[in-house]
């Protein structure tokens, strides 16, 4: 189950930076509309491979959290439960926020819409709800960052994993927090910070997937025959 758990974040982490750094960053031109609009026609399957990356994304992301609630759930079963509950809250809204990432290809693509718009406001659109899907997205980080404290704590109280992994996930959920307080309340200040506030989660999260379908968890167990103490990994 471990090993499982590490192979889906790899894909998450894998899945979600292709969507993010890929397609939305590199065919999104910040204030021009027009660009954006050219890009996304002309690199067309490009932008719909990044729609159903960010899919994967939200499915193993939802088993991975299944799993995560199991493995914990003998630490402390109301932190677990609440670190999934966050999670299901957070990949709700990344579900519903993806809309808006198909809104530009309807817009682009259908001639009914130009008998009420112009071609220049249809890419205005398109942009604006780029530009929407981008805030829903750092909705949702919102909501992961408090899932990784809790994770951390869990990881940092059990006896199967390394509690240096626990402090480097709760820092990933730091990076998250920061990046989108920053977004919205100083987006001035955000558009510097961004990409390297998200470095802790990038680590975070690398390291914990790794760490998963490498080691997998010590599993403990006392034998009833003369108690011997034995330790395998799952």
């Amino acid at each position: 189950m471990a090993k499982a758990a590490g192979f889906l974040y790899l894909i998450m982490i894998l899945a979600g930076g292709f969507a993010e750094a890929f397609v939305r960053e590199g065919l999104t031109v910040s204030g021009n509309a027009i660009a954006t609009a050219h890009n996304i026609l002309a690199s067309e399957q490009m932008y719909r491979f990044g729609f159903v990356a960010d899919l994967v994304t939200l499915i193993c992301g939802t088993i991975l959290s299944l799993i995560f609630y199991i493995l914990f759930k003998p630490v402390n079963r109301n932190l677990s439960l609440l670190a999934l509950i966050f999670s299901i809250l957070a990949s709700a809204v990344m579900a519903v926020n993806l809309l808006n990432q198909q809104a530009p290809l309807l817009l682009l693509h259908s001639s009914s819409y130009l008998k009420a718009f112009t071609i220049e406001q249809l890419q205005t659109l398109s942009l604006f709800f780029l530009n929407l899907q981008s805030q829903g997205y750092n909705i949702s980080l919102l909501l992961f960052a408090f899932y990784f404290p809790i994770i951390g704590w869990l990881v940092y109280q059990s006896n199967f994993l390394p509690r240096i992994l626990g402090v480097i996930y709760t820092m990933a959920g730091l990076g998250y927090l920061i990046n989108s307080l920053a977004w919205f309340l100083f987006p001035h200040l955000a558009a510097h910070l961004f990409p390297y506030v998200l470095l802790p989660a990038f680590i975070g999260e690398t390291s914990m997937s790794l760490w998963l379908l490498i080691k997998g968890v010590k599993i403990q167990k006392n034998t009833i025959a003369g108690d011997n103490f034995d330790s395998t990994l799952l």
